[in-house]
Parts: structure tokens; C-alpha cells; sequence
């Protein structure tokens, strides 16, 4: 797999390469079209894995890179459906150790996806709006309706 660039400066993947033509796929649409070879260069500085990756929207892709296993995901979820939530909350709701639990919530605040708040005097999170934003699609997705 090899990324190129047209004479605009936007980036595709090679798909296939003829004498005179490439076809070439839009990572972020996944639309494919031939372009004429003298128009498109290589991308040295792109990688095409992360090229393609494009095709995910950021907020989804940045949890799925936060998210190790499906509990740190379903407290993402619990946060962003119910959110906010204390602290003392998300133990009760969960069987994860309170050291467990912090470093998941630690993790997630270095991704972006919670922000630490105050809830009925107590210290809890919230979902940001990436967070959010990310968990809407999953959920969507899995429901059908994207």
C-alpha cells in the first residue's frame, strides 16, 4: 500500500497503478476515482495505515485507542449516557478496584474524553464532547443507523 498526493496537495491511497493512470481511494470517503499518473507524487510522509484510519471518524478513533477492553469501554459509555458522575458512583456501579478505576479515568482524561468535575459536592466526571460525540456513533452504529 502506498499513499500519494495530487497537485492539490490532498492525500490518497494507491490502489492500483496502470502506464498511464492510478486509481487511487479516498481514505476519508473511501471514494475511488483515476487520476493521471504525472499529476500525483508520493507521500513519503504520510503512513498509509494511518492514512486509512482516516476513514474513522477522530473522536471514535481516539477511544477506540483509549479503550483497552470492553469494561474501560463501558465506563466510557456510563459516563457519557449518565454523566456526570462522583467517583463514589462509578465504584458502586462497577467491579473495578478503586486502583483500577482510577487509571482507567486517568487514561481517559489524557485521551480527552472525561474532565474531571465536581457532582453533589463530591468529585466525579464528565464525558467531554469528543467523548460524546464517539460514543453517539458506536451506538449508532451498533443499532444500525450509521
Amino acid at each position: 500500500m502506498q499513499t500519494v498526493r495530487d497537485a492539490s496537495g490532498d492525500r490518497y491511497l494507491l490502489v492500483k497503478r496502470s502506464a498511464e493512470s492510478s486509481r487511487v481511494r479516498d481514505p476519508e470517503t473511501g471514494e475511488e476515482r483515476y487520476v493521471a499518473n504525472e499529476e500525483l507524487t508520493a507521500a513519503e510522509d504520510a503512513d498509509p495505515l494511518a492514512v486509512a484510519a482516516a476513514a474513522v471518524p477522530e473522536p471514535v478513533r481516539r477511544v477506540i485507542t483509549a479503550a483497552h477492553d470492553d469494561r474501560a469501554l463501558g465506563l466510557l459509555v456510563e459516563v457519557a449516557d449518565r454523566g456526570p458522575l462522583p467517583v463514589v458512583e462509578l465504584l458502586d456501579a462497577s467491579d473495578l478496584c478503586e486502583s483500577d478505576l482510577h487509571g482507567l479515568l486517568a487514561e481517559f482524561r489524557a485521551a480527552g474524553l472525561l474532565a474531571e468535575t465536581t457532582v453533589h459536592g463530591e468529585r466525579g466526571y464528565d464525558a467531554t464532547e469528543t467523548a460524546r460525540r464517539a460514543v453517539a456513533s458506536l451506538q449508532a452504529a451498533s443499532d444500525g443507523r450509521e
